[in-house]
């Protein structure tokens, strides 16, 4: 059957009016690009309409997580530098340690020292304690958050060697025993993913020379 309803020619847009629209089309997805998914995606807002929607803390909240699990990707995927490939080597190497230098240090090094120490996030901010530990050497650890709760990790570096003990999300506080993988410098980093300021209040009691506050 033939279709009775073809429009006429007359009936039909004109060059003009498809450009028009087309334009129009274009300018309009260009605004929403610019004001609602750049702020909420990627944190750009350059306009100012994302911040007073809220939307560029949403894309600054992505961005930091996306940033956080691509660093923990990056450190999973590097060899445990700690590790020794020859394991009777590494069992002597225990023993020596427990069982002679361990003792003679024991001997020489001086009382554990004690400490409290607190700082002040500010939301998206972050910030380490460490401690100046040798190898081997423990301090007891508790830290709590007073005003919210943080993500954070617990790690060491030295000597071109680095190891993450633990890490954790959202948490309150926590607390046991910090014994170094080696010699260097061993502790936490806390950061702050809410919307108000919180502060974290560190106690140590141990072995351990040095306490310092790194940005």
């Amino acid at each position: 059957m033939y279709n009775t309803d073809i429009p006429s020619r007359a009936e039909l847009p004109t060059s003009k009016q498809l450009l028009r629209s087309t334009v129009l089309a274009i300018l309009a997805a260009a605004a929403i690009l610019v004001t609602i998914v750049l702020p909420a995606e990627y944190a750009i807002d350059p306009t100012g309409i994302g911040r007073v929607l809220g939307l560029t803390e949403m894309g600054q909240i992505k961005t930091q997580l996306a940033d956080e699990a691509r660093r923990d990707r990056i450190r999973d995927q590097q060899p445990d530098a700690t590790q020794s490939p020859d394991k009777r080597s590494d069992l002597m190497g225990t023993i020596i340690s427990t069982f002679v230098i361990r003792s003679a240090a024991a001997q020489a090094a001086p009382a554990g020292r004690t400490d409290e120490t607190s700082i002040t996030l500010t939301p998206g901010q972050g910030m380490e304690i460490k401690l100046a530990m040798k190898r081997n050497a423990k301090t007891n650890y508790s830290w709590t958050v007073a005003g919210g709760v943080v993500n954070f990790d617990m790690h060491g570096d030295g000597g071109g060697t680095e190891k993450s003990y633990e890490k954790g999300r959202a948490s309150p506080g926590a607390k046991g025993v910090l014994q170094a993988a080696f010699d260097g410098s061993h502790g936490w980093f806390w950061r702050n993913r809410g919307t108000s300021n919180v502060t974290v209040i560190l106690k140590t009691q141990g072995e351990y020379s040095d306490i310092k506050k790194l940005n």
